[in-house]
């Protein structure tokens, strides 16, 4: 298998509803968190049957998104992996684009309310968990720039580490970051 890229864009509105199955969001978020999973392990996560599974996992395959893995030890079924660090939804400016982006965003903060739902009362990293909201008026150069900054920062922070690969007394923190432009664009845009 070649090296993996740093990061998939996706910015096709078809590809993007291929994205928005929940089922496939996660089985992408174990895939890009570093996992190689089989058809199977990846049906139990998500409670489908494999060949359902596969069906997503080759239309996720399709777009570019994953890919086989090197085969198993016993041979019988290939795992499959992310083929980059990470994964970029851009936002669209037609209609059908912005829905499966839509969607996507809608189960990304649905499973992070889950998140915060499911940590202990008594969590010593309770400490840790936050959510900031904040409104910010920015040129739109500033505005790309921002949004840079932001994944050069996440970037920084991940270096390299996965599920099976990070230094021990690492703990999986999950975030969610979008940058919204909101209200009418200015006049000299």
């Amino acid at each position: 298998m070649a090296a993996k890229k740093k990061r998939v864009v996706i910015s096709d509105p078809r590809a993007i509803r291929a994205l928005a199955h929940p089922a496939r969001q996660r089985v992408m978020d174990e895939l890009f968190n570093g996992r190689v999973l089989t058809a199977t392990e990846c049906a139990e996560l998500v409670g489908l049957t494999p060949s359902a599974m596969s069906y997503h996992l080759r239309a996720l395959e399709r777009w570019g998104i994953i890919e086989r893995a090197a085969e198993s030890g016993d041979g019988r079924e290939r795992p499959w992996r992310a083929v980059a660090g990470s994964l970029v939804v851009e936002s669209q400016s037609n209609q059908a684009g912005r829905l499966a982006s839509q969607a996507i965003i809608r189960t990304s903060v649905d499973r992070i309310l889950e998140q915060f739902a499911e940590m202990a009362d008594d969590d010593p990293w309770d400490d840790t968990s936050s959510l900031v909201r904040s409104r910010l008026w920015l040129t739109h150069e500033e505005a790309k720039q921002f949004g840079k900054e932001l994944s050069d920062l996440l970037d920084r922070y991940k270096k390299g580490r996965t599920q099976t690969s990070h230094p021990a007394g690492a703990r999986q923190i999950s975030t969610l970051t979008a940058v919204v432009p909101t209200g009418k664009p200015p006049e000299e845009s």
